[in-house]
């Protein structure tokens, strides 16, 4: 089976378009990028502990110290393990550089999918596959740097730490972050912590509009609504059919305009992008900041989806079930509205306004309780933050403006940031407005783009060890 395998590798190699600038190192990168990909991670087929295992070997192989690797499995979840790497630095008081990325993945069906989404396919100058741009490219670079400082015997200030985590994506996975912030504490404790988030953006022709650093992300809230009825034959049809009804809720919900609102960090991204982007969009941006109430200036800024997203919370219905025969009405229909508020706002203001735009009774809304423990927010982006990603970008990607913003969703950040390990996001992947479609079909993520974001973390996590 090895040996099969091993061929397997080496014939999909043959078939995999060379580089001509390929940057040093590689093969290797790619080879374990390759093997994250292809390892499903997913919770209704795959496997976090197999996958960290794998990563594990295969750091162990090229050279990285067996003894400053740590596998993790919470007891009762087989499945969710997690993974450690140390590089120890100089300087035992200074508090470690922490690169914490979720190696699981949201469910992939093949049958949907124009590529198998767990074999990596580069085609065309794009990596295809599920996790390829959430987040197993990140994952990968974490552990590339792992085995490349060590190989050249790098001795920083800081400790260098890497956390590869399961069960950040909605599922019965424990989740893995949270995990190791309440038992091994100690030895993913640091002193700043990088994850996933911003990085860069792309125009619709390629070029670099910004690097983002996510300074603000937001919360995610699923409702349910549900619709019931009495049922019966469907030869005899009700005059209400729950079915409709909810549709009918559903379609109201569609058309529920969320207001545009900025913060300092959405602020700062729109500015330092209306200048980048074409002078249509660019005037459209400029108008909005001024009054976010400007229809027709709203209208140009979210034909973007990031963008849109970005300045309003949005709500979309995600899953529906109902029903419990082809030859009967329906009792009972539910529907799952996965809503992602922008930071500050209340679970009850938005449910508010979803049941006034519904306006139907016979729509029951209901929503987890809010949490007893409030949400963290991201941790300020300080100098010793800032400065470091400001001097690596004006060496690999000179002239693109480097800016905070308001991230779309919501990442592991908040768990260790709930135990005092300051934490941001920064993935130094640039991508387009559809960000590789994360979680949809045909997940990709532009072959230079991974090139550029491995040169770039590298160089980062380097930086902010040798930080006083």
């Amino acid at each position: 089976m090895k040996s099969l395998a091993a061929a397997s590798i080496a014939a999909m190699a043959l078939a995999t378009p060379a580089h001509a600038a390929e940057p040093p190192g590689w093969p290797a990168f790619r080879a374990m990028f390759q093997e994250m990909v292809e390892t499903d991670s997913s919770y209704a087929s795959g496997d976090c502990t197999v996958l960290v295992n794998k990563t594990a070997a295969r750091m162990k192989a090229a050279g990285f110290p067996a003894e400053n690797l740590h596998i993790f499995v919470p007891e009762g979840a087989p499945r969710a393990g997690n993974l450690v790497a140390v590089l120890p630095g100089k300087d035992p008081k200074a508090k470690a550089v922490l690169m914490l990325g979720h190696i699981d993945v949201v469910n992939a069906f093949r049958q949907d999918w124009t590529r198998d989404p767990y074999v990596l396919v580069e085609e065309n100058g794009e990596f295809y596959g599920r996790g390829v741009s959430d987040m197993k490219a990140q994952d990968a670079i974490y552990a590339d740097n792992m085995v490349r400082y060590h190989a050249e015997g790098l001795k920083p200030r800081r400790t260098i730490k890497m956390a590869l985590t399961c069960g950040e994506e909605p599922s019965p996975f424990v989740n893995g972050a949270a995990w190791l912030a309440q038992h091994p504490r100690e030895l993913i404790d640091a002193g700043i912590a990088v994850t996933e988030g911003g990085g860069g953006d792309l125009d619709d022709q390629g070029k670099k509009l910004a690097v983002t650093v996510m300074a603000a992300e937001k919360a995610t809230t699923n409702f349910t609504l549900e619709v019931t009825g009495p049922g019966g034959h469907s030869s005899k049809p009700r005059p209400e059919n729950p079915i409709t009804i909810l549709s009918e809720a559903l379609v109201k919900l569609g058309a529920l305009p969320f207001p545009t609102e900025f913060n300092a960090f959405s602020r700062a991204y729109f500015e330092a992008v209306a200048p980048q982007v074409d002078a249509e969009t660019g005037a459209a941006m400029r108008k909005v900041l001024v009054d976010p109430t400007d229809a027709a200036a709203t209208a140009i800024v979210n034909r973007s989806m990031s963008r849109r997203a970005m300045v309003r919370t949005t709500c979309i219905p995600t899953l529906i079930e109902g029903g419990h025969a082809s030859n009967a009405q329906p009792q009972r229909v539910r529907a799952t509205v996965n809503c992602r508020l922008l930071p500050g706002q209340s679970v009850t203001a938005v449910q508010s306004a979803m049941e006034k735009a519904v306006a139907d009774p016979r729509v029951k809304f209901s929503a987890p309780p809010p949490p007893t423990i409030p949400r963290p927010e991201i941790s300020p982006l300080t100098p010793q933050i800032m400065d470091p990603i400001r001097a690596v970008a004006a060496k690999v990607y000179p002239g693109v403006p480097v800016t905070p913003m308001q991230e779309t969703f919501g990442t592991d950040s908040t768990r260790l940031i709930a135990v005092g390990i300051p934490t941001f996001g920064f993935s130094a992947l640039f991508r387009g407005d559809d960000a590789g479609n994360i979680h949809g079909l045909n997940e990709h993520v532009s072959v230079q783009s991974v090139m550029e974001g491995r040169e770039f973390l590298y160089r980062l996590i380097k930086a902010y060890a040798d930080q006083k």
